[in-house]
């Protein structure tokens, strides 16, 4: 018996399993001498940086993680040793689920641990010298992009082609509608050494929170990035011959409200709106058209259908008109990128030495109260 479901995968890139774990029975007691058996032993899942879930997936195929048996109490050893633990090798940057959806925790960083089933308990006199099993469960493994900008836009607005122009990555470039087939990272640099990443993900399409396309896929994605980077072609485009062209304030408008719709808050991730292809005819007229629609969005709701309209405007750091193919204005981008996650940089250690200095300040006694000894 398999226990397994499909992973699901952007060409070789695996980015969910589901597993079969189960902690070990614990060992029998000895009654006649008081004996206690050894505990099962654990199942745990560990981050390490080499390793992938399609290497897990190739390596494991039936996906099934047993601990060892707790040994058996004895005359020779009253006390029955704990049984072996299992560990599940993970990527960084996994959450670990259950088949409900509950976090049992998660692996931001190499040697981050979670114990996904307990072992268990050895023969005692409380158990009548009779063991228990260990825990058995069916668990998740998501993996979740860690990078400081997600690519935010629909195919063919040219987020490949402005992630190899800001970085050293090379993606995988081609004009049809899903361009990107696994997330590609990316690091902008600095001539003050500071390196910024920027992932590059499967292109969204409209109803990707109903999980049309790579829907699921891609949202998730974008919710371990650090902020967003709309990326819109200024004139506009149309996925198929079959659906509605879209202009790019419309685009915009889409983007928001499909992340909206999978997840209320985020939308309120700070967020750089890019501007690309503004080397095509009539590209200063469309951006113009755009910075105008854009200050009063309210005014032109009724370009959309109505249950596709954001409930809340999101209003951009920058909006950053460029031409990935000839190189302008990414020079400015990369600055005003810096900007932004400097901004956050400077607010978070505010808001840090703000709360230590309450905590010192709740900590010191008051210095102006007298205290009065016994009188004389």
């Amino acid at each position: 018996v398999v226990f397994c479901c499909p992973s699901r995968s952007y060409g070789n890139f695996v980015d969910n399993l589901r597993l079969y774990v189960r902690g070990g029975s614990g060992g029998m007691g000895l009654p006649r001498l008081g004996g206690q058996g050894g505990k099962g032993g654990d199942v745990w899942v560990v981050a390490q940086k080499e390793i992938t879930l399609k290497r897990v997936k190739d390596k494991y195929p039936q996906k099934r993680f047993i601990a060892g048996v707790g040994t058996n109490s004895s005359v020779r050893a009253l006390r029955g040793q704990k049984g072996e633990d299992r560990e599940v090798l993970a990527p960084p940057g996994i959450t670990v689920t259950n088949d409900d959806g509950k976090v049992l925790g998660e692996l931001n960083t190499e040697g981050d641990r979670v114990l996904v089933a307990r072992g268990g308990r050895g023969g005692s006199y409380h158990s009548e010298f009779l063991p228990s099993k260990g825990q058995t469960r069916q668990i998740r493994l998501d993996l979740k992009l860690i990078a400081d900008l997600g690519l935010v836009g629909f195919p063919n607005a040219g987020k490949s082609s402005l992630l190899t122009a800001l970085s050293h990555a090379k993606p995988q470039i081609a004009s049809y509608a899903f361009t990107t087939l696994r997330p590609e990272i990316g690091k902008v640099m600095y001539e003050d050494h500071k390196q910024i990443s920027v992932a590059d993900l499967p292109g969204l399409i409209e109803g990707a929170h109903m999980n049309r396309g790579m829907g699921h896929q891609f949202l998730k994605h974008v919710e371990r990035t650090r902020q967003l980077l709309f990326v819109v072609d200024v004139c506009g485009f149309q996925l198929a011959s079959k659906t509605p062209f879209r202009s790019a304030f419309e685009a915009v408008q889409l983007l928001i409200k499909e992340l909206e719709l999978y997840k209320e808050d985020l939308p309120c991730k700070p967020a750089v709106l890019v501007v690309n292809k503004m080397d095509l005819p009539d590209a200063e007229d469309k951006l113009t058209e755009l910075q105008e629609q854009l200050l009063n969005p309210h005014e032109f709701s009724h370009l959309l259908p109505e249950d596709m309209v954001p409930k809340n405007n999101m209003v951009f750091r920058h909006v950053v008109p460029i031409s990935a193919a000839t190189g302008f204005g990414i020079a400015h981008l990369k600055t005003c990128i810096r900007q932004s996650l400097d901004e956050d940089a400077s607010m978070a250690t505010e808001s840090l030495h703000r709360d230590k200095l309450q905590a010192l300040r709740g900590a010191v006694p008051a210095t102006n109260t007298l205290t009065w000894g016994p009188t004389p």
